[in-house]
């Protein structure tokens, strides 16, 4: 029997969307980065020797991302290496083998888990030495795929410990229906609540905390909701605020950190995507006699990585056969780019190096309409041989692209939305700044081709577009287009709800980095310069942007 007055102790350490990230290093500049997971370890071990018994947990997103897992990945579904490359492929998923050496106690599952197919997740999953726990998941009991567990449980000095999965609930908004066959992504809020009920009559869990692949959707200070969002994606505020009974929500998914918020008295916890940090929870629990253990405090803080933070050699080894794999793959040449080019100011000013992706969609796709979004501002092509590296750069995700039956009305209210990007001018000569609204991360402004616009600062949201023209001619609503999109513009997040509920007419079945590398591969020429199909007015805008866009750039801003 228990002292009276006994106290408790229990640190969690956590991570979320590594995507892939092991080695501390950048693939697309081919540089050292303060970043992953061989750095996270030398953290993890650090807090490890100052506590006892601490779990350590992720929050999906994971097999995904950075080249070292791309080109793993592609040969778990392909069965071969890409571009013809011959080599060993080493057994078994990286990440996994690597947070499997670490000791992670549970991992809930993200959406770009299933970027790649069941088979890739079945595969990665396998060769975890921990579960994979998504409540809110439904695996039909006739299908191969072994259901996800809800939570997890395991004592910690005494106070047993519930975690609970969350996966967000938007995974069939981006993923062809194949990569999910057979599975329903339920509403995070009640599925909670069903855990919560499984746990109190199965294990009566002292300490409940859930680690959730969905973010925040709104400013915790304001309260302001962001645009487009509806709290099915992002419903760790559902959660907090619906849900009795829970102690902690570690969530990740939208790429931002969050060191600590209380919230209905639930600790809110998020840390840096890629293993730029490390979490740590800390809760203090007391309990008289035989008594049911009670939480007395509960903190959270950040701990990031730095130059200073040495990476563990033992993950480095594991993962060096994988490393050495995406640095052939990304040496590889595509083709010549005729200038140098850089994307520092792609999103203000049409350019050579946002017009090569549309040129390829367009090409692939056979659509009227070309959409494509800026994902790296600091990409850079020099004026010469081009290889996969350059090309990976430009478009980092591992997005699919497809084309939707649509008509002028959609395409111009998704350059409205798009337009969202910019604040309205103060004052008719736009003297002052920022123009750039922070509150929009800048890989949600699509830029579009086969159509000519301008965008006018002088107006409000909602009525910027101006001199939409469709060869040659204004742009009316009812004009039918076959828009090229990405597989996530598709799902309608982030304010472009008008491409939600549009009919699929095509899917590219291969990422977009694939067919640019592809088509360059066969074409050997990037196009030289724009064709200037759009542009920012007035004048005084787009020079005051330019400087906006070339500090965010220096600094990694508004990514």
């Amino acid at each position: 029997m228990a002292a009276r007055g006994e106290s408790a102790s229990v640190t969690v350490l956590a991570t979320t969307d590594l995507h892939g990230n092991i080695y501390p290093y950048d693939y697309f500049t081919a540089r050292p980065a303060e970043r992953g997971l061989a750095k996270i370890a030398t953290l993890v071990r650090q807090q490890r020797a100052q506590t006892h018994g601490a779990l350590l947990i992720d929050c999906g997103d994971t097999i995904q991302g950075a080249t070292l897992e791309g080109v793993y990945q592609h040969s778990v579904r392909t069965g071969a290496l890409p571009l013809g490359m011959t080599g060993t492929v080493p057994a078994g998923d990286p990440m996994m083998r690597a947070m499997s050496l670490l000791g992670y106690d549970a991992m809930a599952v993200g959406n770009h888990e299933y970027n790649f197919g069941l088979k890739n997740l079945e595969s990665a999953r396998a060769t975890a030495a921990f579960p994979w726990i998504s409540s809110n998941t439904a695996v039909p009991p006739s299908g191969s795929l072994k259901p996800f567990a809800p939570y997890m449980v395991k004592t910690v000095n005494g106070v047993k410990v519930a975690i609970i999965g969350i996966t967000t609930p938007a995974v069939p908004s981006w993923e062809k229906a194949e990569n999910y066959r057979g599975l329903r992504f339920l509403d995070a809020v009640e599925a909670v609540e069903k855990a919560l009920t499984g746990l109190r009559a199965n294990h009566k869990p002292d300490l409940v905390l859930v680690a959730a692949h969905s973010g925040l959707d709104r400013d915790l200070r304001s309260g302001e909701v962001r645009a487009g969002e509806t709290g099915f994606e992002n419903a760790v505020y559902q959660i907090a605020t619906k849900v009795k009974g829970i102690d902690a929500i570690v969530f990740g998914h939208t790429h931002q950190q969050l060191a600590q918020s209380t919230l209905n008295g639930v600790l809110l916890h998020q840390p840096k995507n890629w293993g730029i940090s490390l979490g740590r929870l800390d809760f203090e629990l007391q309990r008289e006699g035989a008594g049911p253990w009670r939480v007395t405090s509960k903190t959270g803080r950040l701990i990031p990585v730095t130059k200073d933070v040495a990476a563990d050699e033992e993950i480095l080894a594991l993962a060096k056969p994988y490393h050495e794999l995406a640095e052939r793959y990304l040496n590889t040449p595509v083709a010549e780019s005729p200038v140098a080019m850089d994307a520092a100011l792609a999103r203000v000013s049409d350019t050579a190096l946002i017009d090569a992706i549309q040129q390829v969609q367009l090409h692939y796709s056979k659509a009227d309409v070309s959409m494509t979004a800026l994902f790296n501002p600091r990409a850079r092509f020099p004026k010469g041989p081009i290889t996969v590296r350059q090309v990976a750069a430009l478009y980092i995700y591992d997005n699919e692209l497809y084309v939707v039956e649509g008509n002028g009305r959609m395409l111009r209210e998704a350059l409205e939305n798009a337009a969202r990007y910019f604040r309205t001018c103060p004052d008719a000569s736009c003297s002052s700044g920022p123009l750039i609204n922070s509150k929009i991360i800048g890989y949600n402004y699509d830029m579009a081709q086969g159509v000519e616009y301008e965008i006018d600062l002088t107006r409000p949201e909602g009525e910027r577009i101006r001199n939409l023209r469709y060869r040659g001619r204004k742009l009316e609503d009812t004009q039918p287009l076959r828009i090229a999109i990405n597989n996530y513009r598709s799902g309608g997040s982030n304010g472009y709800g008008m491409f939600r509920d549009a009919r699929v007419l095509w899917k590219s079945g291969d990422e977009i980095r694939d067919l640019i590398v592809n088509y360059y591969t066969g074409h050997k020429k990037l196009p030289a310069k724009a064709d200037e199909n759009w542009r920012v007015v007035p004048e005084a805008a787009r020079k005051l942007l330019e400087a906006e866009a070339r500090h965010e750039g220096t600094r990694g801003g508004n990514f």
